[in-house]
């Protein structure tokens, strides 16, 4: 019994019984300028439902009145965009208008039924329902007293179920809507795992700079090559901040430009931050960089950013060999480092698959792995 009356707890049973009441506004009013001809409301609705913005109406309504509080409740809010969706917002208000009918007759006439039940039990005759008129006083009739009450229940239940069920139907997302839901899925998707590679380019650079400055000034033991270490770990950490508090920006406001972040005319303070850290880098830029696309500019600084990192990280403090190149609707970057042991492969780390994975999302392509005794981490990204 406790199942049986949980849905009378539901304050959604009752928002879906208000819904079902909204559309016999309209009928009421007409009822009391011809009530002759009732069925004219549902003929109005048709042209009103071929209008783009009505089914954007009728879907913020069932959202809140049939499915509140469900965040995906498979109910659309767009207006009409082809004939289809036009004729499927005319079919749903006529299936309204029909159990707003249905609804609004069994919530006035089953309850009186059951008073009415009640006055033949207790002896009276009964007035106001022209059948049950010719029902003789009998005690017997309080048996029945709760059966419309019983079937006021399952009307209110079931149609509510019901017309939430064809509200998916009718006013959910055509193909072309749930196309447009699937790629906006998708971007949120790649965004988040933009932000995480990000993350780990810029903060494990700082960290790589700062745990190789903090072991380099160790072993040195000179105050003056320790004040200067210190510094860089400083800067380095400052600048990593910066990204950090940016990042998490673009994770609080979704619509902030990315023309905030670093691009390859900011590259001069890896190569100075790599420098820092005791590598001894030798840059050279040709092209105009300037003139690089945003996306592609970017993208560019944050793969040198990763392979600096990688080069500090796993190499120490050598030699390295910076290219930067445009040209010929390319952007080409290298970075190259002498081994200090063999290694063999392509490289698997989580740092050197971003940079094969960033290339490729531009439409470009990135190698990393061993050449010529060094280690070679080489992308172009096309530009136009």
């Amino acid at each position: 019994m406790p199942r049986l009356l949980r849905p009378l707890l539901r304050g959604t049973t009752y928002t879906r019984l208000l819904h079902l009441w909204v559309p016999m506004l309209m009928e009421s009013v007409w009822l009391f300028i011809d009530m002759s001809k009732p069925w004219v409301p549902a003929l109005v609705l048709v042209p009103v439902g071929l209008l783009p913005a009505v089914r954007t109406g009728e879907g913020v309504q069932a959202r809140l009145l049939l499915t509140p509080g469900e965040r995906e409740p498979g109910i659309s809010e767009a207006p009409s965009g082809t004939w289809r969706d036009r004729l499927r917002t005319v079919l749903w208000l006529e299936v309204r208008w029909v159990f707003g009918i249905a609804a609004s007759f069994a919530t006035v006439w089953l309850p009186v039924i059951a008073v009415e039940l009640a006055r033949c039990a207790w002896g009276r005759a009964p007035s106001g329902v022209p059948v049950l008129d010719l029902l003789p006083p009998d005690r017997g009739w309080a048996l029945l007293t709760p059966l419309p009450l019983l079937v006021l229940y399952g009307v209110v239940v079931g149609l509510g179920e019901l017309i939430t069920l064809l509200a998916r139907r009718l006013l959910g997302p055509s193909a072309a809507e749930r196309l447009t839901a699937l790629e906006e899925r998708t971007e949120q998707l790649l965004e988040r795992t933009r932000i995480a590679r990000e993350l780990h380019d810029s903060i494990g650079h700082a960290l790589t700079v700062a745990v190789v400055q903090a072991g380099a000034a160790r072993a040195a033991g000179d105050p003056e090559f320790t004040d200067r270490a210190l510094d860089a770990i400083e800067e380095t950490g400052r600048a990593a901040l910066a990204d950090l508090e940016r990042v998490l920006g673009v994770l609080r406001e979704a619509e902030r430009p990315a023309s905030a972040r670093p691009t390859l005319a900011d590259a001069g303070r890896l190569l100075e931050s790599a420098r820092a850290s005791g590598a001894k880098v030798d840059a050279e830029v040709t092209g105009p960089v300037g003139t690089v696309p945003g996306p592609v500019s970017r993208e560019g600084y944050r793969i040198l950013q990763e392979a600096l990192t990688n080069v500090l990280r796993h190499a120490g403090a050598v030699p390295v060999r910076v290219r930067v190149a445009v040209g010929d609707g390319t952007l080409a970057l290298e970075v190259r480092n002498p081994l200090p042991d063999p290694i063999t492969g392509p490289g698997r780390g989580s740092g050197l698959r971003g940079i094969r994975e960033r290339a490729a999302l531009l439409g470009g392509t990135a190698r990393t792995g061993p050449q010529e005794g060094d280690w070679e981490v080489r992308a172009e990204l096309p530009i136009s």
